[in-house]
């Protein structure tokens, strides 16, 4: 796969567990996880704008293509 979900590494620099995110943002912690693990199909742009809001960061420092 391409796309890098970079997201353990953003939520680490934050010092946020992934109950506090999901918890912020509004989705279960499985369908975190399954972002976290790159095994996502998809993102809706209000989580993805969610999640950089509470983490304080661009989308391009949570996703990464390679």
């Amino acid at each position: 796969m391409p796309i890098i979900v970079n997201l353990d590494v953003m939520m680490a620099k934050r010092k946020m567990s992934s109950n506090d995110l999901s918890a912020k943002v509004g989705i279960t912690p499985a369908n975190l996880s399954v972002l976290k693990t790159g095994k996502a199909k998809a993102i809706r742009f209000s989580t993805l704008e969610k999640i950089c809001e509470i983490l304080e960061c661009q989308p391009g420092e949570i996703l990464e293509y390679k």
